[in-house]
């Protein structure tokens, strides 16, 4: 096998930082569609006057997502 096939089938390539941070990106989106989603749905069930959890939940939402990105892009490979 050649190196760069060695270090492909580990993970270490560019393309696999490429999928990654793809896959960060992708989650990060989709948990706030679903923080939307919920959100819409709650207000519509306790009625409020105001849409106060279709801001609430998705800001919520976004700060854990950033803090979770950073911490999976920070992490040291053993």
């Amino acid at each position: 096998m050649s190196a760069s096939n060695t270090s492909n089938q580990k993970g270490e390539g560019p393309n696999s930082s490429l999928m990654r941070y793809m896959g960060l990106a992708t989650q990060f989106f989709v948990t706030i569609g679903v923080g939307l989603w919920i959100g819409s749905k709650l207000d519509q069930y306790f009625s409020f006057g105001s849409p106060v959890l279709i801001w609430v939940l998705p800001l919520l939402i976004v700060v854990s997502s950033l803090i979770k990105i950073i911490v999976d892009t920070n992490k040291k490979k053993k």
